[in-house]
């Protein structure tokens, strides 16, 4: 059977069967909802034009998302193409946050298209927004019996914190066309009349400042360059209004008590622009849907919009669970299920998240979250990328979670992707030498960040090693990848060489790493060596595969050359670290030189002033042992846990918390990801990071889900070494590390970067354990999930190369 014929099968079972979630999605249409009549000749009342431009300064939205979503598309032949699919490949996401829509992205997965759309109901004597006057909860619409989601369709209801009024919002995207559908109902809890309004905020083309806006054929229309945005509605708006955010948008208005005014344009002035709209009026229940529709051109953006309302609500949603169906039931998520402490809801809503994070222009190019960390306090004044960029190192955990959980098809196209990330003779600037991977990029390569960080050198060679053991790459493919992308690579991890790029002009002597897995310090990295030590063994037995012996001779010999130097340069026997909490030695986060004694200073990094190195400690030695390069129970690795774990370090060096839940039962761990981190939070002020500037002092880190999930992947190496790993032990693994990390995921079942980890002032009232403003979801922690799921059914390391361990013993 063709990938077509399965996806249609699919699609028929998944509209034959009336999944669940379909039925609770219609259940709003019934009810008594009626559709508010409208009176369409008023939509335009005059040509005004709004005054005020530019408008008030523009900031990204909140970055801790509830909720992402986007339409699933199936590959042909590992791209993504309008002939695979019934319409055009949607390349629209969303996020959500505080209850509301916030950055929707068109083109590209890093373009944002809008900041914000959220409903404004007004009553006889009061105006209230979604944002500040409800509170919120969210759920999937489409789930099965056990609660797990099966589309990134969603339901959001929000209630009037007083209690007048409920509204209801689903939202999805148009698989066959660049359209986000919103469904709203709203309704009036003590029968009083109400109407409701809808606000939009566009930011289109990725920034806050260069928008103009006008009413449109009824319709609102936002533009900046070759981007549009529609907004329109199955019924005529009844008032119809564009505006300058902070001077004559439809919030300020009502706030300052005018009257609404309509505005049909915004006039030449760019700036930072509103949408918005009366929708009708109801004093039971109402309901409309809305579309935000998106093009390169005013026609494209139009046309998108009629087509998606002339389809209709159920059809669409129908088609858009239907797909991700499709995509669900090709994967291994019950085997995977049987491992959680949630029957496998968040192992669902990882394998979505995870697939909604993919570009659909460059195939395979996996971004680190959907997101702009602390957005709500970052400017919006230029295109900005976020986390909505690659990162190779998350790249290599996102694609080993695709290959955990059966999805060989993204795994491989992603390893396929990485071609575009590597530094050749044709990278734009480039004046050194080639072979190692860019530090950041957006999706398309285009370059951003281009330190060195090896370890993201390492990981394309272990990816495509293990993709060989999986039978995804053939002998011959694998040789053919070695010889065009893998060995330069591996020649860049013996040899080194110049960096010589934008800013950089570093010659790079290889262990020693330019930047480390967290891009602030350069010295021997624990986990970088891990890695490097793989990468360089792992490129050996590739080159044994492709018939050259003396090329593997030489990638095994110099990486038996670092392992043997990894204790001396990395691992500390004289300690600063207070008596009481460690034995005086450990493995250091970082060391700047050959000898991890001498009393060298880290620099100075996010606020904080460096500290003599046997001071920090960080879980990257566990990589040691995830990769083969040391034994569970080597000395060094059970010595350094003893500080690691300790709780009675200063509060600035302690690295290890342990979280309590409402209602949950067990005491669960985390890691912050080093002592004396400056990436977070001011512990004085309480302000997001680098509200005040990146190097403002009480700046401090907090703990990182994704640890939790390295711990358990070290106790599990633990105990398949003493060959314990009965029954009793892996319970214990799952109440303690996989029902941890399930404790860290949001209402909408988002994994984070971070979370409140109670040190210093919190103006946001995060609850301990809550993800923070950092970046939500964070697809290392979901796919860290994912491998954790995995290892506990394998009873064996996902990240594990048996070849390692082998060659160098």
């Amino acid at each position: 059977m063709t990938t077509s014929e399965q996806l249609t099968m699919f699609k028929t079972k998944f509209v034959k069967q009336s999944l669940l979630a379909s039925a609770v999605a219609l259940a709003i249409s019934g009810c008594g909802a009626e559709v508010a009549k409208t009176n369409s000749a008023s939509t335009a009342q005059n040509n005004l034009t709004a005054p005020g431009a530019p408008g008030s300064k523009p900031f990204w939205a909140y970055s801790g998302k509830t909720g992402i979503g986007t339409s699933y598309e199936a590959y042909l032949d590992g791209s993504y193409s309008d002939k695979a699919a019934t319409g055009a490949v949607s390349k629209v996401w969303f996020s959500l946050a505080q209850g509301i829509i916030t950055e929707s992205m068109f083109g590209l997965i890093h373009q944002a298209q809008l900041k914000e759309m959220q409903f404004v109901v007004k009553g006889d004597n009061f105006i209230a927004t979604e944002l500040d006057d409800t509170q919120w909860q969210i759920d999937y619409l489409q789930k099965d019996e056990l609660g797990r989601p099966l589309s990134l369709a969603y339901k959001l209801t929000n209630t009037d914190k007083q209690g007048r009024f409920k509204i209801e919002k689903h939202i999805f995207t148009d698989n066959n066309n660049q359209t986000l559908f919103v469904k709203v109902v709203l309704e009036s809890l003590k029968g009083e009349a109400l109407s409701l309004y809808v606000h939009a905020n566009p930011y289109v083309n990725n920034n806050g400042v260069g928008d103009k806006a006008m009413v449109k054929e009824g319709k609102l229309v936002a533009a900046d360059g070759d981007n549009y945005l529609t907004l329109s509605s199955n019924t005529a708006f009844e008032q119809a209004s564009v505006g300058f955010v902070g001077t004559s948008d439809l919030i300020s208005q009502m706030k300052s008590g005018e009257t609404f005014i309509s505005y049909a344009t915004t006039g030449d002035k760019p700036g930072n622009v509103s949408l918005d709209a009366l929708l009708g009026s109801t004093s039971s229940k109402a309901e409309f849907d809305l579309t935000l529709s998106f093009g390169n051109t005013l026609d494209e953006s139009i046309a998108a919009a009629n087509a998606s309302q002339q389809k209709g609500y159920q059809a669409l949603l129908t088609e858009f669970g239907a797909d991700w169906q499709s995509y669900l039931v090709e994967l291994d998520l019950e085997a995977l299920s049987s491992q959680s402490a949630d029957n496998g809801r968040l192992a669902y809503a990882s394998a979505l998240v995870l697939k909604a994070q993919e570009d659909k222009t460059h195939a395979g190019a996996l971004i680190a979250s959907l997101s702009n960390p602390w957005g709500d306090t970052v400017p919006a004044i230029e295109g900005h990328t976020g986390y909505k960029a690659v990162w190779v190192r998350d790249f290599y955990q996102v694609a080993m979670a695709f290959l955990a959980m059966g999805d060989k098809a993204t795994a491989k196209t992603a390893f396929e992707y990485l071609e575009k990330v590597q530094v050749t003779d044709k990278t734009p600037g480039n004046q050194g030498d080639t072979g190692w991977f860019l530090q950041k990029t957006h999706v398309d390569g285009e370059l951003e960040w281009v330190g060195v960080q090896l370890d993201q050198t390492a990981m394309p060679i272990m990816l495509g090693w293990k993709l060989y053991l999986a039978d995804v790459l053939s002998k011959e493919e694998l040789i053919l990848w070695f010889n065009k992308m893998l060995k330069p690579a591996a020649d860049f991890l013996v040899e080194g060489g110049l960096a010589k790029i934008l800013w950089n002009d570093t010659e790079i002597k290889p262990p020693f790493t330019q930047q480390e897995r967290w891009e602030e310090q350069a010295g021997h990295s624990p986990s970088t060596t891990a890695a490097v030590i793989a990468g360089l063994i792992t490129a050996s037995e590739i080159a044994k595969l492709a018939g050259d012996d003396a090329l593997a001779a030489k990638y095994l010999n110099v990486a038996k050359d670092y392992n043997a130097k990894v204790e001396s340069r990395m691992y500390t026997t004289k300690s600063t670290l207070p008596s009481d909490a460690s034995n005086g030695q450990h493995y250091v986060r970082i060391s700047q030189d050959d000898d991890a004694n001498s009393a060298t200073v880290l620099g100075d990094n996010n606020g904080r002033k460096g500290l003599v190195k046997q001071s920090i400690l960080d879980g990257g030695f566990l990589e040691l042992v995830r990769y083969g390069v040391r034994s569970a129970e080597d000395k060094h690795i059970i010595d350094t846990l003893d500080e690691y774990d300790a709780q009675n370090l200063p509060e600035n060096l302690k690295v290890k918390y342990n979280f309590t839940f409402e209602g949950v039962e067990g005491q669960f761990p985390g890691w912050r990801r080093y002592g004396n981190d400056g990436y977070g939070e001011d512990e004085v002020t309480g302000t997001n990071y680098a509200e005040g500037g990146n190097n403002t002092p009480g700046q401090r880190g907090r703990v990182w889900p994704f640890f939790t999930g390295e711990r358990g992947h070290y106790e599990i190496a633990k105990l398949v070494q003493s060959d314990s790993f009965d029954t009793k032990q892996q319970a214990a693994l799952t109440q303690t590390y996989v029902k941890g990390m399930e404790q860290f995921a949001n209402e909408g079942l988002m994994l984070p970067e971070q979370v409140w980890d109670g040190v210093g002032v919190n103006p946001h009232n995060y609850t301990f354990g809550e993800g923070t403003n950092s970046a939500t979801p964070l697809a290392w922690t979901h796919a860290e999930y994912i491998k954790l799921l995995r290892s506990m059914s394998d009873k064996q390391v996902w990240d594990y190369y048996p070849v390692v361990k082998e060659k160098l013993n």
